[in-house]
């Protein structure tokens, strides 16, 4: 029955609009972004960050996404990319916001990682895709990066930086005359940001990720346990391989997160374990 579910919902996906990734226009100048609403955004958030407005974390986000493809570019490999975004707004759509735009990316970048933005954007690299050995992996690692999302935990942690380079930044937009150097002002007001996705979250952040995202890979109808064994296979690679390097800086080391996993879950989520694995479609594309 669950089987059934999840590929009708897939179905459903490749017959009506999937909210098309478009990543890479945010770098090319055809996303869209309105320059002065990024103005007015920092501005804002200059005098107050007490709150963050959905159009301020859709800014916050397509500036954050641009860094991070200008350092890596999606893979050239459509029919994938609309795969990743098929299973990654399925499991969204069981969390607190499912009708965030949410966008999914696999980026051309050898190392085992993966980001998410405030606006719905989530990216994995080819590092760690090609390390999953089933769809329900893939679910569990965008479930734990779509958690920071709807848990804000990339916003709280840029607000708990505000009294550093960040609002310095933002202030420098508000002193600095408009003209042929928005741009770059804007691009340093979130630089700050940017920084936070680089340096890592809190460790409770990321502990609270894996636990909710198995929850929202079993609603979705995947295996939850999928997520320990992700971390299973990241925590036997080198520590030493430079693959790993950036996560293993970033995160609690995968042994602590599974314990953690273990204190927290339990048998919990036990009765959902026949949930789905593999799909002929996963096994197809990772080819």
């Amino acid at each position: 029955m669950k089987k059934s579910l999840v590929t009708l919902a897939l179905a459903a996906g490749l017959a009506t609009p999937v909210f098309a990734i478009d990543l890479g226009k945010i770098l090319d100048g055809s996303s869209g972004i309105d320059l002065n609403k990024v103005v007015k955004a920092v501005e804002s958030a200059a005098t107050s960050l007490q709150s963050t407005s959905p159009e301020q974390e859709e800014i916050i986000g397509k500036r954050v996404m641009a860094d991070l493809l200008g350092a890596a570019p999606l893979v050239k490999n459509p029919e994938l990319q609309r795969y990743v975004n098929q299973v990654g707004r399925w499991v969204a759509l069981q969390s607190e916001k499912p009708n965030l735009p949410w966008r999914f990316g696999v980026t051309d970048d050898a190392h085992v990682n993966s980001f998410a933005a405030p606006g719905g954007y989530i990216l994995i690299t080819r590092g760690l895709y090609d390390r999953l050995k089933s769809e329900a992996e893939l679910a569990a690692v965008l479930g734990h990066e779509i958690t920071h999302v709807v848990r804000g935990h990339h916003i709280r942690a840029m607000k708990a930086s505000a009294r550093g380079d960040f609002l310095a930044n933002v202030a420098q937009i508000a002193a600095e005359k408009r003209g042929r150097e928005e741009a770059q002002y804007a691009a340093n007001a979130f630089s700050g940001g940017t920084e936070i996705f680089v340096r890592g979250l809190d460790k409770d952040d990321e502990y609270e990720a894996d636990v909710h995202g198995m929850v929202l890979a079993a609603r979705a109808g995947y295996n939850p346990f999928a997520l320990p064994s992700v971390l299973t296979t990241i925590g036997n690679i080198n520590p030493k391989d430079n693959a790993v390097s950036l996560m293993f800086s970033t995160h609690p080391s995968p042994q602590d997160r599974l314990d953690r996993i273990e204190a927290s879950v339990g048998d919990k989520l036990d009765r959902y374990a026949n949930g789905i694995d593999n799909t002929a479609t996963f096994a197809r594309l990772h080819k």
